[in-house]
């Protein structure tokens, strides 16, 4: 896990959230395992109130609810599950890495696109390429309707 040693979890070099914001909720996991898993609570689920954190910017919140908006809910809360594991802690570790990828993914901000035209050349290449093509469609045409 990234935590460091003052509880906090670092999404990018400039935007931490406290590991106190996160809720941990364990339940039995599904599927096959037998006695073990019957008797272990090994699914983590990771509850973050997306809505109402502190952590983010206005600016921030917005744009994580609108590229995370299947991970939420209607109150705001975002959910993560991991089962994948037959160790609480490693589901719990596992959950918490890709919390941390999908916030990273969607704080990113896009780079802006600067339209610009095709060269010259580009343009010339493009004429010569349809010519080339018409030119392929036409000797395809049938030859005995041009002489009646």
């Amino acid at each position: 896990m990234a935590a460091d040693c003052e509880g906090l979890l670092w999404i990018t070099d400039t935007t931490a959230i406290p590991m106190a914001e996160l809720s941990f909720h364990f339940s039995r996991s599904g599927g096959p395992g037998g006695q073990h898993v019957n008797r272990t609570e090994t699914r983590v689920e990771l509850r973050f109130d997306l809505a109402h954190t502190p952590s983010l910017s206005d600016d921030q919140r917005e744009r994580v609810l609108r590229r995370l908006v299947s991970y939420v809910d209607t109150t705001g809360v975002m959910h993560l599950v991991s089962q994948s594991s037959r160790s609480q802690w490693r589901n719990r570790e596992e959950v918490v890495e890709r919390f941390r990828t999908l916030m990273r993914g969607a704080l990113r901000v896009p780079k802006k696109r600067r339209a610009t035209e095709p060269s010259r050349a580009a343009r010339q290449r493009r004429l010569e390429e349809k010519k080339r093509r018409g030119e392929i469609k036409r000797q395809r045409r049938d030859v005995s309707s041009d002489s009646e």
